[in-house]
């Protein structure tokens, strides 16, 4: 029986197959025709990136991909695991724009540069420049990416034009709209704006009053007079009793039509479509209503090799050629309420019906697509959700809430470069 079992072992590892010991090495997966390919989308999204694999495979590549969508949470605590030990590294991953920096910094990522030249597509001039220029770092290519996202705002039509009828017609709604409709909707138990996200929220203030994350790239600048600013406009607005209250479930409450403008993200427009009621998508709130000022956070998901002695160099060519394709095949992924990054979505018809596509077809609009690309902006966005919301609903003063958070982000940082 145990000559059985060896002689299926090593016909099993002939073929390349993981057996008879659990996980496989780099090595191992060298001659795999299989891409590994890791990404964060478990939500809907999941399901048209699966649809996209599906009908790249259909084409019959040399290399088919296998999809492998992970928790966020489980897939970045995974990627540091796997890339030391060298074992069961994927071929082909997308990650966050705001981790790359710390990825090359940590000599994690692959550079793209010795195989663009075989794919003359794959160039700035087809991608949303905020979402290209991510992945160039100190002249190498280190990512492509896949869309960009932004968190914008909702807005129930029937209330707009109750409350706040010519607050859209330039396509910026101002935080002074928001207030004055506030007071007018109050007495109706009607709230002008969701909190929301915190991270999104702030971060799209504060740049608008001017903030910067860090001034020389690596000291965080959180506790200054813009992010105060910022954090008090919000805190008014509560105290004055116009917007969601702390622990309500702010988007539902907005589809249950009680709530004038909600700012969330445009992926999540498959949950606006159970609203009774007409909605739109506009801009984030904005304290100016000159569109050359506005800024709308984004961020973008991009395609990253993490460093691994088993890809060859026939496989790596492998996951461009997918790649390049999703660049001409995004329209799937728009439908799950993203914007793509490949230019050649704004010529699809289709596209152009699509709500979110605004932020695209305008030029100003594509302008105000912000990424926050600081090296540590991860322990920023911990900070930031886990008591930005204490300061806006008055549990933590508004000093020492910012005070503390810059603390905070600092000692990770100490003993980020402790741990080097």
């Amino acid at each position: 029986m145990k000559k059985v079992v060896g002689l299926i072992c090593m016909l099993m590892l002939v073929v390349g197959l993981a057996a008879c010991g659990g996980s496989t090495d780099a090595k191992d997966t060298a001659k795999s025709k299989e891409i590994i390919f890791w990404n964060p989308f478990t939500g809907p999204d999941g399901a048209n990136m699966q649809k996209m694999v599906d009908a790249y495979n259909k084409t019959n590549p040399e290399f088919k991909v296998k999809n492998m969508s992970l928790k966020e949470g489980d897939m970045y605590t995974k990627i540091p695991t796997v890339v030391n030990s060298g074992k069961n590294i994927p071929d082909l991953t997308i990650v966050h724009a705001e981790r790359i920096k710390q990825y090359v910094d940590n000599d994690m990522l692959m550079s793209y540069d010795d195989y663009l030249a075989d794919f003359p597509d794959i160039k700035a001039e087809n991608y949303v420049p905020e979402a290209w220029n991510i992945g160039q770092i100190e002249n190498k290519r280190y990512s492509v990416p896949l869309d960009i996202h932004s968190f914008i705002m909702y807005y129930n039509k029937d209330l707009v034009k109750k409350y706040a009828p010519t607050a859209l017609d330039d396509g910026v709604v101002t935080f002074d709209e928001i207030q004055a409709a506030g007071k007018l909707a109050k007495k109706d138990k009607i709230d002008a704006v969701t909190v929301s996200w915190v991270k999104p929220t702030f971060l799209s203030l504060y740049a608008q009053n001017g903030g910067k994350l860090t001034e020389n790239g690596i000291d965080p600048t959180l506790d200054n007079q813009q992010a105060k600013d910022t954090f008090n406009l919000w805190k008014d607005m509560y105290k004055d009793g116009i917007t969601t209250k702390d622990g309500e479930d702010y988007f539902q409450k907005f589809i249950a039509g009680k709530v004038i403008f909600a700012p969330e993200g445009i992926w999540m427009q498959n949950t606006a479509k159970d609203a009774k009621f007409d909605w739109g998508i506009t801009n984030a709130p904005q304290l100016s209503e000159d569109k050359n000022k506005m800024v709308n956070w984004s961020s973008s998901h991009q395609f990253t090799m993490f460093n691994s002695e088993g890809r060859s160099k026939e496989k790596t060519a492998g996951v461009l050629k997918f790649i390049d394709w999703v660049q001409d095949n995004s329209l799937e992924w728009a439908k799950s309420g993203q914007n793509p990054a490949s230019l050649k979505i704004v010529e699809d018809p289709t596209y152009k019906e699509m709500p979110q596509s605004f932020l695209l077809l305008d030029p100003a609009e594509q302008k105000s697509l912000k990424i926050f690309d600081y090296k540590y902006n991860g322990y920023v966005s911990e900070q930031l959700d886990a008591n930005g919301n204490d300061i806006i609903f008055g549990k933590t003063p508004v000093d020492k809430g910012l005070a503390d958070m810059q603390k905070a982000v600092e000692d990770k940082i100490a003993k980020d470069k402790s741990n080097k």
